[in-house]
């Protein structure tokens, strides 16, 4: 079993209220058994909303309640990026799920690089929060932008 942020299957479930569609992802799931996953709304969000950027670190800090996850106005929604992430760890454990495709970039999927904090759309080293802890948890994580390293090291398996 594959977990795919719902946003790059076209659900439309981004932020903004659009998607990131991916047609090769798509392609290469084809025939796969797969679970998608929006850690955001998961955790209580509603689509469209403002968007969120972790500050004070990245998802890994978050989880140790040394970094926060803010929108926009300021409004600190912490609580509502940590129960997503472990609603999305709850659902792949029992799916029995072996890695994960997730956004690149997203302050929930984000797997190398996520935004900085500022809004300004300048990008850090990082990880997101349900990455995080989906890779503490022993689920590898790749984005989209990865697809060539998932067929070589996990697709096939």
């Amino acid at each position: 079993m594959i977990a795919v942020s719902a946003c790059l299957l076209g659900e439309n479930c981004k932020y903004n209220g659009q998607n990131n569609y991916n047609r090769r992802l798509i392609e290469l799931l084809e025939g796969k058994e797969i679970i998608t996953i929006c850690p955001e709304e998961l955790g209580g969000l509603s689509t469209p909303r403002l968007a969120a950027e972790i500050i004070d670190g990245d998802g890994k800090d978050v989880l140790l309640g040394e970094a926060k996850v803010i929108n926009k106005n300021n409004e600190d929604l912490t609580a509502n990026f940590v129960k997503g992430a472990n609603t999305s760890i709850d659902l792949l454990r029992e799916k029995n799920c072996s890695f994960a495709i997730l956004k690149a970039r997203s302050p929930s999927c984000g797997s190398k690089q996520i935004y900085d904090g500022s809004f300004s759309a300048k990008k850090k080293a990082g990880i997101g929060v349900t990455a995080a802890l989906l890779e503490k948890e022993g689920i590898r994580v790749y984005n989209e932008e990865e697809l060539d390293e998932v067929i070589l090291k996990d697709y096939h398996k």
